[in-house]
């Protein structure tokens, strides 16, 4: 049967227990209320939610019913809904679980189960586990009772909450001035975004009309991903178009938010590790004492750097957020190089694209007040901190199962060298401590480069990262020439590990 991976389900739309269907999604909710009611829970509220894919209103229902049969008082959320609204209705509800149907930013042809626990945190060992041996026991069929949608008020809460972030930092006149280009990717996020943009004093904002209602079928991309080559082209095209300040890209499921730039070569997307600590320094400027921010074992080493220079904490923990929610107390702000941002850890325990968005509006529309932009502040960091300077390789493979065999040869037989320089070699895989997990590192003075595969789909994923010291803004056209030439090296390094 389909296995608990990154904080739920994901797999085909097909029959069988290795695929998504009915009868797959009505044992996973039975043996998830079956796990509850043996942990005292029984009773407790659940909030179900869906994106817009195929078959997600039939599972969403699915899910509520039996949760409802189950004894459980159920908010079915009414339409499809972003899943950061879920975690919101989670923690804000006190609700014991949530679930959300969504297959997040993966093709056309998967869906998924998303588990909220822990005040709306998503699922983590040794739970996954345990809901799976509950899963097995499951006897068929499995009883259902009708349940109506509700819950359009968390909604608006969730839109108030996102609205108030922007604090006094960018001031309503600056952030009427900053024009947006954004695009929902055929998601479910488009017509909240907009919402949330305008009730936050940003009210010039131009849409993808192409992508901006939601289309299970995402038929301008070949992949839903902005991060993917080409998705983003609409929208930068837009935002070429219009004029805009800044470009904003969600994900179907709007938990992630990519952020695009005009610069001296044209429009650009930034990196999620640009994106990242760029909204960490904007957090740190309003944030209490003693703040900690957060980020994975594959992202960038700037923000380690950053943080004590701004009188933070900072954590390091394993890939994705069911890890990063978790980072500790006084955690205000995490981010994951796969555009994944939180940028409100009180109220959502989770990336939040939408919320990500207003902040990175607000942080333009503060820096166009000073005649600055994003990509001034980030030469700002280059020279405070060095050049961090990185790039991604991925290796699409047949199947998640090719990934680790092909992490698994790695590991065998590692290099001694890459591009001509000596590495040191780690193997999380063999750590004895909680960073435990199947990826590899290999470091040297200049350069680090991390390979693990994804959690959610069939590739190798390759995390590069080049370091230069920089000792003035007027070096660093340089710099980044010398660094783009040994991230191609880097690069060249990684793709050959695709087998023949």
């Amino acid at each position: 049967m389909l296995r608990f991976g990154t904080a739920g389900l994901r797999g085909p739309l097909r029959e069988g227990p290795d695929g998504m269907n009915v009868t797959t999604v009505s044992r996973a909710t039975a043996g998830l209320a079956d796990w509850l009611r043996a942990r005292c829970l029984g009773g407790g509220a659940v909030v179900v939610g869906r994106d817009a894919r195929n078959g997600s209103a039939e599972f969403a229902t699915a899910t509520a019913e039996i949760f409802t049969a189950a004894g459980f008082p159920v908010t079915l959320l009414p339409e499809h809904v972003p899943t950061p609204v879920v975690a919101f209705a989670v923690r804000e509800l006190g609700a014991v679980a949530g679930v959300q149907i969504t297959a997040s930013h993966n093709p056309p042809a998967d869906n998924g189960y998303k588990v909220y626990l822990d005040g709306g945190s998503q699922l983590i060992a040794p739970a996954d586990t345990e809901i799976e041996q509950y899963i097995e026991k499951v006897v068929e069929p499995v009883a259902r009772a009708a349940v109506s949608p509700s819950g359009a008020e968390l909604v608006d809460r969730y839109l108030a909450r996102v609205a108030e972030l922007p604090g006094v930092l960018g001031g309503p006149g600056a952030r009427a001035e900053v024009r947006i280009a954004l695009t929902a990717m055929h998601g479910v996020g488009g017509d909240l975004a907009v919402r949330a943009l305008h009730a936050a004093g940003f009210t010039d904002v131009h849409v993808v009309d192409e992508q901006f209602a939601p289309d299970p079928d995402f038929p301008t991309v070949a992949f839903p991903n902005p991060e993917e080559p080409g998705a983003a082209d609409l929208l930068l095209a837009l935002a070429e178009r219009v004029g805009a300040d800044v470009a904003i890209a969600l994900d179907p499921d709007a938990d992630r938010c990519a952020v695009g730039v005009p610069g001296p070569d044209g429009w650009r997307m930034l990196r999620g590790d640009e994106t990242g600590v760029l909204l960490a320094d904007y957090v740190l400027r309003t944030a209490s004492d003693d703040p900690l921010v957060a980020t994975t074992i594959v992202s960038s080493r700037l923000l380690s750097k950053l943080a004590p220079a701004r009188s933070a904490r900072y954590a390091e923990t394993l890939t994705g957020f069911k890890w990063l929610a978790r980072a500790g107390d006084g955690l205000v702000y995490a981010y994951e190089e796969a555009i994944g941002h939180c940028v409100d850890p009180s109220k959502v325990r989770d990336k939040d694209g939408i919320s990500a968005a207003v902040a990175a509006a607000d942080l333009v529309a503060l820096l166009k007040a000073q005649n600055r932009t994003l990509l001034d502040e980030l030469d700002s960091y280059a020279v405070e901190f060095g050049l961090h300077a990185g790039d991604q390789v991925s290796l699409r493979l047949p199947d998640q199962a090719a990934a680790t065999t092909l992490a698994a040869a790695l590991r065998t037989n590692p290099p001694v060298e890459i591009a001509g320089t000596p590495v040191k070699f780690t193997d999380q895989a063999q750590v004895r401590s909680r960073m435990r997990t199947d990826a590899l590192i290999f470091e040297a003075d200049d350069f680090r480069i991390v390979v693990r595969p994804s959690g959610t789909e069939p590739k190798l994923k390759c995390y590069l990262e080049v370091f230069a010291p920089v000792t003035a803004s007027a070096a660093l056209p340089a710099a980044r020439t010398a660094a783009r030439t040994r991230l191609d090296e880097l690069a060249h390094f990684c793709r050959a590990l695709r087998p023949a």
